[in-house]
């Protein structure tokens, strides 16, 4: 899965300075936004071949380069000028991160109009929980949970469907949602793919080994943890393109928590420009997540906010377009003042 090349962009910079090593040719913009990045470490099959600045690249590898400074297409029509905030709804009775609070429809859908109040952007709606150990949902119970939800909030703003599922898919998009959001990157139902391609829907693609939560973290062995999410990302994506799905309509997530140890979502996160270098755009979902309270020492997930805000700061800083969080106006505010300091200058 790791044969062939990867360009890992390094050397992140900001503001002035950006603008102006990318004038004089001493860096590029990572996906025609405003980080730019000075050096490369360029890889083939597997191997570390070193890290040098842009100018020193190989000739060989400069169309590959070059690629990464390209601004991908808009994701489901959402501005493309700052990180984006996806407000997570969990529709069910058992989800890690807060307790089945919205397993009621009416308080789903209570805290999506609360989100979208709060800034959000787009609202993630699930019916499954995905923790390692949850129990199986059947098709149907995961159709009834979210349904009502997804057909009164896709009035208010987008919404994805977050599911494993094509009759779930299908259900959701016939009640109004317009993004698929599949953890298995479409791999565990056989449809979802021909669905997704028939639908013209946008889709995000998620890392995960194999295609079940419950095993996923029996699985969680990698020799370099961010090439073999990046060949994977890569691979999902040529499938996709190779039965319709335009790259346009395609977001990918190094799926952080799925299959990983703590060392591995750290990696992942501090090489996140190794995904964007894929040409979609790259959602991180770092919010609350077990590996949060490891490093804070904070055991319920709820209490995570601080920690979810550094993560997910973190992640646009290198390169992420789309947040999943649970913590919208936190979120929201925490990214105005990053991107007011980064580019030293308020929004207008």
């Amino acid at each position: 899965m790791t044969t062939g090349r990867f360009v890992e962009p390094l050397g992140l910079i900001t503001g002035p300075v950006a603008f102006h090593a990318v004038r004089e040719g001493f860096a590029l913009p990572l996906q025609g936004g405003a980080i730019a990045f000075a050096f490369v470490r360029l890889i083939e099959d597997g191997e570390d071949l070193g890290v040098g600045p842009i100018q020193e690249v190989p000739e060989d590898w400069h169309d590959a380069m070059h690629a990464i400074a390209q601004r991908p297409p808009a994701f489901a029509g959402l501005p493309t000028d700052r990180p984006l905030v996806m407000g997570v709804v969990n529709v069910t009775p058992d989800s890690f991160s807060d307790g089945g609070r919205h397993a009621e429809a009416a308080a789903a859908i209570a805290t999506g109009h609360a989100m979208l109040e709060a800034g959000a952007d787009i609202l993630d709606i699930g019916g499954e929980s995905t923790r390692p150990g949850a129990a199986t949902v059947t098709v149907e119970e995961e159709i009834a949970r979210i349904l009502p939800v997804v057909a009164e909030l896709a009035k208010a703003a987008p919404v994805s469907v977050d599911t494993r599922n094509a009759a779930t898919m299908r259900a959701a998009l016939d009640a109004g949602a317009e993004v698929i959001n599949d953890i298995s990157a479409l791999r565990h139902d056989p449809d979802a793919l021909q669905l997704v391609a028939r639908s013209e829907v946008p889709v995000v693609l998620m890392h995960m080994p194999g295609d079940d939560p419950a095993t996923m973290q029996s699985l969680a062995t990698y020799n370099d943890v961010a090439v073999h999410v990046a060949a994977f990302l890569r691979d999902r994506v040529a499938t996709c393109e190779a039965l319709g799905i335009p790259r346009a309509r395609i977001a990918v997530d190094p799926g952080i928590g799925f299959g990983k140890t703590m060392d591995h979502n750290l990696a992942l996160i501090d090489r996140l420009p190794l995904i964007a270098a894929l040409g979609c755009r790259v959602v991180l979902g770092a919010s609350r997540k077990r590996f949060i309270g490891r490093l804070s020492g904070v055991e319920e997930a709820a209490q995570r906010m601080p920690g979810s805000l550094a993560a997910a700061l973190a992640g646009a800083a290198r390169g992420a377009s789309v947040l999943r969080v649970h913590d919208v106006a936190e979120t929201v505010q925490a990214l105005a003042v990053w991107r007011a300091c980064a580019t030293g200058r308020a929004p207008e």
